[in-house]
């Protein structure tokens, strides 16, 4: 801040440029040097409380709740769509330190659609994705990837509940084959079933059965034989 004589009567002009240039409350819109725009609330310079940001050279526009400067609560991030000049809505939910975080709904450019948990930016938590081959995942994800406990519908029917592990099915799993009624339980590695068992399911409903039925396992101790079989993938675990 500039020095004032104490034998002035009143601040150089200089101050009191300096003074009114502090954004604080209330303001109208107020343009930066790249076109950007902001309508809001300030606090200590800085954007703090409901505003809106509009992004001139994206066309983007975000509307919500801000904390001293940085997207931090509850708002709605929307795109300029070139073909039609309007705007599209992209995420809506909660932000924190200017990411999404918290709960909030996605939408991609392919009509695809993630509502659920967020962090850092990331899909993590929770959360439900639709695909645009209309697949359905519900479950964990971490950092973005189907990590943790899920199950997936895919379009055809088929459907997948256990665990995963970086985007892909790893550890115990049930898949269920509709078209033939048979439903697999075992361990899977990388997507790929490595070890389980193949028992009929729904076969009399199914539209293309197998030939005969499964017989039914023999073994003594067929839990002991898996268990042997799945210890050559655990140390990946």
């Amino acid at each position: 801040m500039p020095y004032i004589n104490a034998n002035q009567k009143h601040p150089p002009f200089s101050t009191l440029l300096d003074i009114k240039a502090q954004k604080c409350g209330l303001r109208h819109t107020v343009f930066s040097v790249t076109g950007n725009e902001y309508t809001g609330e300030w606090q200590d310079n800085q954007k703090h409380g409901k505003g809106t940001q509009v992004w001139k050279k994206s066309g983007a526009i975000y509307d919500g709740d801000w904390k001293f400067g940085k997207r931090d609560g509850y708002g709605t991030y929307s795109v300029l769509v070139p073909e039609t000049k309007e705007y599209a809505r992209k995420y809506c939910g909660g932000w924190k330190n200017g990411k999404k975080h918290g709960y909030g709904m996605y939408f991609f450019n392919n009509s695809a659609v993630y509502e659920g948990e967020w962090s850092e930016g990331l899909r993590s938590g929770w959360g439900r994705m639709y695909y645009e081959n209309e697949d359905i995942y519900e479950g964990e994800w971490l950092k973005d990837k189907n990590h943790g406990q899920g199950i997936i519908q895919l379009a055809n029917g088929s459907w997948y509940e256990g665990s995963w592990k970086d985007g892909k099915k790893n550890g115990n799993g049930k898949f269920y084959y509709p078209d033939k009624g048979q439903l697999y339980e075992g361990f899977w590695v990388d997507g790929v079933a490595k070890c389980g068992t193949l028992l009929d399911f729904g076969r009399d409903e199914a539209p293309t059965p197998t030939k005969y039925p499964i017989p039914k396992i023999q073994l003594v101790d067929m839990q002991m034989v898996l268990r042997e079989a799945q210890s050559t993938y655990l140390d990946q675990f």
